[in-house]
């Protein structure tokens, strides 16, 4: 066994390094966190090349004294906390004292710094953690920190860190979460000397929302409530405006971002039975609770919680939301206005003298009701014959059968020699060979098929998704694209707006043509001729997601996941009206291919019931 040492501070920090600093994103929300935490009311973040080579924040905090500068960069030195017992009520963003040595061992570190009342500040320069240079400079009030070069003495973390587009995204979407967590620091955020985003800071929630979502927010529903001690505040979207994924999400617990299975959930609950499946709401939501009735020391990054009464904080959630949806109503109200009783039906002139207020009826004028009379007179009559013939015509239409028997021709038995021949052994055909018939449709979701002694329901959604992606994945050349006339703007987060700005010509395979339109909006010109405008959004961000998530190991991979989505939103849906020939032709790839048994997302086509399973259970046998 090698020999046990004990490691050397510097390899101790990068270690630390590690579990903190993940990429420039990581960067900027620690040291935003200590910006708040000084009482800043004005912070301003500024990055170029993605973060990697230029980051700067600046604040008008409180501060530091020289001393408490450098002291500031050593492992474990903090200001937030002093005895063991504070760490049962912790109320600051950034308690732990590693941030600042973690960045500092990983890149190039200016820091100016100045307290209120002092002719001058504090100027250090750190490399690698050690500070090699330190005078007094003028400077204002506050902490202005400039991270350089970040990861250039560890090149093996270097080489994990994605494009500028996707790096600038996330520090992108980290600055729109602490601007949403703190509506009450005015933030801006400049990147590659473009601003970006600005918030007024008047400490009113729902304008920092619409800084960051824009005018979407407008539709959401505001939560304020009061649950046994707790607070919930915020926004939610409505039902018909949910979302194809989770990304939209935003949960704060004691004005710190967080992510929560159990806050998931209660959120999720109060909208049951208001959401399709695979749709997902939004939502920005502060809980307020006592320090103590919450642990906030779980996770390095902070990003974890644990709750002391789960079932309160799930009861907070569910009913404050639910409480908000049911305020709201979806459905357009019927306005009726009073006018006097009509004398005879409404008639509308050809050139109205001036706009009026609309009626539902009026008076004629004599004038009006004479022009209205001979125009009666001077309209054509109906013929019967061809009213007959018409009506004949849209019955016969209308009256498609939903029942059409479909037999597969059949070989004549085989008869075995004499000799072998066994009475109670005959040879059947083949599955494939077997007549069969189309019944109907169940629930307008499930197509009720009989073959012989088997009863089989069809999910014609599922079905008609896996036989779309066997065509996309088979069609190994660019998809056939559609050009919009008017381009389809798509609402994201930032990193998730990154992500598709950065796989430009994988989706371009796909069929989609995409541009940048603000730092969280993406343009679709172009979309897959197998998707209608109307999915082609949500489309976009069901990929944006599936790429946010990782799904990026080999090309076929993340091909094949975007055409799982493209499937998806191109096939027909549960509960659609669908011509009986329609249907029929996709039972008939079902019943003739046996490879048809699962979606693209493992959810089965195909389940049978047997004649003995249905006998039984009418106690037939």
């Amino acid at each position: 066994m090698p020999k046990i040492i004990q490691l050397s501070s510097h390899v101790a920090n990068l270690i630390a390094a590690g579990e903190v600093v993940e990429r420039p994103a990581s960067v900027v929300k620690e040291l935003l966190e200590n910006a708040v935490d000084a009482g800043a009311s004005k912070i301003t973040v500024e990055i170029r090349d993605g973060g990697m080579i230029f980051l700067r924040v600046t604040d008008n905090g409180c501060g530091m004294e020289a001393e408490d500068a450098k002291t500031a960069f050593l492992r474990h030195a903090t200001s937030k906390l002093r005895t063991a017992e504070d760490l049962a009520a912790i109320s600051t963003m950034g308690f732990r004292g590693e941030a600042l040595a973690a960045i500092a061992s990983v890149s190039r570190i200016d820091l100016m710094t100045k307290t209120a009342g002092t002719v001058s500040g504090t100027s250090l320069h750190l490399e690698a953690g050690a500070i090699t240079e330190e005078s007094e400079v003028g400077c204002p009030e506050g902490t202005t920190i400039i991270v350089r070069d970040l990861f250039y003495n560890t090149p093996a973390r270097m080489k994990f860190m994605k494009s500028d587009t996707v790096e600038g995204g996330r520090v992108s979407a980290a600055v729109q979460l602490q601007a949403l967590a703190h509506p009450e620091v005015a933030f801006t955020f400049i990147r590659d000397g473009k601003q970006i985003l600005s918030t007024p800071g008047t400490g009113e929630l729902d304008a920092a929302v619409y800084c960051v979502y824009g005018r979407d927010s407008a539709r959401m529903a505001k939560v304020d409530s009061r649950w046994d001690g707790y607070s919930l505040t915020g926004f939610v979207s409505k039902p018909t405006d949910a979302r194809p994924s989770r990304n939209m999400q935003t949960f704060f617990v004691n004005d710190r971002p967080v992510r929560s299975k159990l806050l998931m959930s209660a959120l999720e609950e109060a909208y049951r039975n208001q959401l399709m499946v695979g749709k997902f709401p939004a939502c920005v939501l502060h809980l307020r609770l006592p320090a103590n009735a919450v642990d906030v020391n779980v996770h390095p990054a902070k990003t974890e919680v644990k709750f002391l009464s789960e079932k309160a904080v799930f009861d907070c959630v569910h009913y404050g939301v639910l409480a908000a949806l049911n305020k709201q109503t979806d459905r357009p109200q019927v306005q009726f206005k009073s006018a006097p009783q009509p004398a005879v039906p409404a008639y509308k002139p050809a050139q109205p003298a001036a706009p009026k207020q609309q009626t539902f009826f009026r008076t004629m004028t004599a004038e009006e009701y004479k022009n209205f009379s001979t125009a009666v007179k001077e309209a054509p009559k109906p013929q019967p014959a061809a009213a007959v013939a018409t009506a004949a015509a849209v019955e016969r239409q209308q009256n498609l059968p939903l029942r059409e028997n479909v037999c597969i021709p059949t070989p004549p038995p085989v008869t075995p020699p004499a000799a072998e021949k066994e009475p109670e052994q005959t040879v059947m055909p083949m599955p494939q060979q077997i007549p069969w018939r189309m019944v109907g449709e169940l629930y307008n979701s499930y197509i009720i098929v009989e073959q012989g002694e088997d009863a089989f329901l069809i999910d014609k959604h599922a079905a008609h998704e896996r036989i779309l992606f066997e065509k996309l994945k088979a069609n190994q050349e660019a998809i056939t694209p559609q050009l919009l006339l008017s381009p389809i703007p798509v609402q994201l987060r930032a990193d998730a707006a990154a992500e598709l700005l950065n796989n430009t010509e994988l989706l371009a395979e796909l069929g989609f043509e995409i541009e940048e339109f603000g730092d969280s909006t993406v343009l679709l010109r172009q979309i897959s001729m197998d998707l209608s405008p109307a999915a082609a959004a949500e489309a976009a961000e069901s990929i944006a997601a599936d790429l946010l998530s990782g799904r990026r190991e080999k090309k076929d991979t993340v091909r094949d996941e975007i055409l799982h989505t493209v499937a998806c939103k191109a096939a027909i849906k549960a509960g659609w009206l669908n011509d009986p020939k329609e249907l029929l032709a996709l039972v008939k790839q079902v019943m003739e291919r046996e490879d048809l048994k699962y979606c693209p997302h493992g959810r089965p086509i195909c389940v049978s019931l047997s004649k003995k399973q249905l006998e039984k259970q009418f106690k037939r046998t």
